[in-house]
């Protein structure tokens, strides 16, 4: 959870090696480095598969030192800090195997013409309760392939997120830590109307993830966040009174109850700004 004291660390500083790069780029690369070596092996194979330097960027934030940032803060600094029309937050551990550039942007343009409010994109994630579409080679097993692809999905894995820019979407200002950030910015998506999805779009992650104290840690602050986000509640807007829950069933009784909450409402001694107890004023 974001902290008083988290509120003074000062903004991650964003490295660009890269002065020569056009001023509106197709792909931006966003890393959190911790390993240089590993660092310049992925920038090395994402380049080799045809991202070249003179419309993709490469940015990071050097995380090897003091004044470290977590994913969440370090990931939109990232965001706000990319030029290009695509920007893909990947992991210094990634490298391309077959599938090349030529194979992204198909696959990017095949979704677009399938769904134009997609904001997301990934290699792994969840569809459902104990569902996962996949396409990945990590430890876990080659050329994994699960599901009919794109598959839309709830979460994406933060090895590799491909996010549309002009969506203007983020992660979550009061979470921090390392993990959960790609089920975060997933939601956020969905409740600005975006989707997401895993694409066939193969390549390799060298790690195999890893479960320790702060991924319980993290999990809880997570749960938490999103299950106060999506708590049921009234909305008191200038002009109407709304509830807000879940389910169509719900969604049905609330518009038969909303007027008459607020009738009664506008009518007690603690009422105020209303002109009239049962008018609302205009839009």
């Amino acid at each position: 959870m974001m902290t008083a004291h988290s509120c003074q660390i000062q903004t991650p500083r964003i490295s660009r090696p890269d002065a020569g790069v056009a001023s509106n780029p197709r792909y931006t690369f966003g890393t959190l480095v911790t390993d240089r070596a590993q660092y310049d092996c992925m920038r090395a194979s994402f380049t080799a598969g045809g991202f070249q330097d003179h419309d993709c960027e490469y940015i990071f934030i050097d995380n090897t030192g003091p004044g470290q940032t977590d994913a969440y803060r370090g990931l939109n600094a990232l965001l706000n800090a990319a030029r290009g029309q695509t920007v893909i937050l990947c992991h210094q551990d990634v490298r391309l195997l077959s599938d090349g550039r030529d194979v992204l942007d198909q696959r990017l343009a095949e979704l677009s013409a399938r769904d134009a409010v997609w904001a997301l994109a990934g290699n792994a994630g969840g569809v459902a309760a104990g569902r996962l579409a996949l396409r990945i080679t990590d430890p876990h097993g080659k050329n994994q392939q699960v599901g009919q692809l794109p598959a839309r999905v709830s979460s994406l894995d933060e090895n590799f997120i491909v996010v549309r820019r002009e969506a203007r979407i983020g992660f979550s200002a009061d979470l921090s830590g390392f993990h959960f950030y790609g089920a975060d910015i997933c939601l956020h998506a969905t409740h600005m109307g975006y989707s997401a999805y895993v694409i066939d779009f193969h390549l390799e992650h060298l790690s195999p993830g890893k479960k320790d104290k702060s991924f319980a840690v993290a999990e809880d602050a997570f749960r938490a966040k999103w299950s106060r986000a999506m708590t049921p509640r009234w909305i008191q807007t200038t002009c109407s009174l709304i509830h807000l829950s879940g389910g169509p069933v719900r969604l049905a009784i609330d518009r038969v109850l909303d007027a008459q909450v607020a009738r009664l409402l506008r009518r007690l001694p603690g009422a105020r700004g209303w002109t009239q107890p049962n008018k609302s004023r205009a839009a």
